[in-house]
């Protein structure tokens, strides 16, 4: 899960890039960078750290021009090494540069046949730089001295043949324009608006909604699942169809954890799924223990707050904020180690304890994934004096590995891997645990765009919409995404 921002204006685009990332930063605090075009050349700046700690006043100078795309990382594998950091680029054919949100699940056999017959070389271990690649081989298939929109269109129709997985990609080429391209299942969100100028429309492609709004751009639409739109430097946009069966699969997850409420995707409102998702917890809830002692809900600052408020006021009791949370401290479940993971719970919550003295708590957070958090939280809350604490997730039980571009690691990582809800509930060491059923969540989300027939929920049911994992995947997965892999490769990336 990455955040990524393109635009097309007819003014200098860096500042509103910059802030577009600043906006999308929820999406990946590991390494940022932009890539602006002026003059037939590319202006690159990147680097490790969040969006504020990369760019400085005498960067944003160094990157002219009226186009340009941008990216927020997050690990989903190998390491924070900053030669992994994004936009990628390549020289030939035209230049081009690129950014991309997700993971490609035949990455291994892509770079495989990228060497072996593209005759393509790769520097990294991203599945993005095997994205640049194929779209460049397949774009040099066609090249010509003055190639069009068709051509690319032609390019990503190979890149739908060839990659499978979840992404969604910006790529700029130089003199040209700006694509936009959602792989076929629409897993990964993807959106593109419009800002009205003097001088003609300015366009801009992001992950969520809320970087367009908050650059001044009204929402156009989501780019559709197999969709490649492209706006050329002079500012048409263009669009086509390029796989073959698309069908919109949008990733659950983003609305329970990853997308910021003020977004909208594939037309749903994320603060509404959250507040519905409330409505049907607390149904669940009250059937479990209709005579229930509960004396306040307290939320899991920050994602949990919509759907705590709607359950606070279904059981009619008080809602209080409870936690205190240190903004500066990076989500904790994909801290690369328990140590890690530990140590950031405790820094990143505090407890507020008049709130929590003496009473029976109902604590709610989206979603439970390793449990390392939901256990400090519980024995947080023991300390400043609940009497009982009860856990509440939005979520159903996560059990399986999400392989679409969310770090979510091996099966035996998670705590609800082949545990009954009893037993999570005397490992996180709650007095009562309850969790959302998935045909629940499922409704929650889909009432906000009924259109949407099908959903993504593979880290719930391992049901993957891509049809092509299996038992060697994800051991390579594990091999690539567990604890004891992700320290080695930083250590190893720290010693560079």
């Amino acid at each position: 899960m990455c955040g990524i921002t393109g635009i097309v204006a007819h003014s200098a685009v860096n500042l509103d890039l910059y802030e577009s990332l600043s906006v999308l930063q929820h999406r990946g605090q590991d390494a940022a960078g932009i890539t602006t075009c002026e003059n037939g050349r590319f202006y690159m700046k990147k680097g490790n750290g969040l969006v504020r700690d990369v760019f400085y006043k005498k960067h944003m100078q160094r990157l002219p021009g009226k186009m340009g795309i941008a990216h927020a990382r997050y690990p989903t594998a190998g390491t924070s090494s900053s030669a992994e950091a994004q936009p990628l680029y390549v020289n030939s054919p035209y230049g081009i540069a690129l950014a991309h949100n997700g993971n490609l699940t035949n990455a291994e056999h892509l770079k495989e046949e990228l060497f072996q017959t593209d005759l393509r070389h790769l520097n990294t271990d991203s599945d993005t730089e095997v994205l640049l690649n194929i779209f460049a081989h397949e774009l040099q298939l066609k090249a010509k001295p003055d190639f069009d929109y068709e051509d690319l269109f032609t390019a990503v129709e190979e890149i739908h043949r060839r990659c499978r997985g979840g992404y969604a990609v910006v790529a700029m080429v130089v003199g040209k324009g700006v694509l936009a391209i959602r792989d076929p299942h629409g897993i990964r969100p993807l959106c593109f608006g419009v800002r009205e100028t003097e001088q003609g429309p300015d366009y801009m492609i992001a992950s969520e909604s809320v970087a367009l709004q908050a650059q001044g751009f009204d929402l156009i639409r989501d780019v559709e699942p197999g969709e490649a739109i492209f706006v050329s430097e002079d500012g048409e946009l263009f669009n086509k169809q390029c796989a073959q069966d698309p069908q919109l699969s949008p990733c659950i997850f983003e609305y329970v954890y990853f997308a910021r409420p003020d977004s909208i995707i594939d037309g749903v409102s994320v603060y509404k799924s959250r507040l519905r998702m409330g409505q049907t917890l607390v149904q669940k809830i009250l059937r479990e223990m209709p005579d229930h002692d509960i004396d306040v809900v307290i939320p899991i600052p920050d994602t949990s707050r919509s759907t705590a408020l709607e359950v606070a006021y279904h059981l009619n009791v008080k809602y209080r904020e409870g936690f205190i949370k240190n903004r500066y401290i990076g989500r904790t479940f994909i801290m690369p180690g328990q140590k890690e993971r530990k140590k950031s719970v405790r820094q990143k919550l505090n407890p507020i304890e008049l709130e929590f003295a003496g009473k029976t708590v109902l604590l709610v957070d989206d979603s439970i994934v390793r449990g390392t958090t939901s256990k400090q939280i519980v024995q947080m809350a023991r300390e400043a004096g609940a009497k009982k604490v009860y856990m509440a997730s939005a979520a159903p039980p996560v059990r399986h590995p999400n392989v679409y571009g969310i770090d979510m690691a091996s099966h035996e990582e998670f705590v609800a891997h082949d545990r009954t809800v009893e037993e999570i509930q005397e490992i996180i060491g709650a007095d009562w645990l309850v969790y959302q059923d998935l045909d629940d969540l499922i409704k929650a989300v889909r009432k906000g765009n009924e259109a949407i027939s099908k959903f993504d929920c593979s880290c719930f049911d391992g049901v993957y919409v891509t049809q092509d994992i299996d038992d060697a995947y994800f051991k390579h997965l594990n091999n690539r995404r567990n604890d004891a892999a992700k320290q080695k490769n930083n250590k190893e990336a720290t010693q560079l």
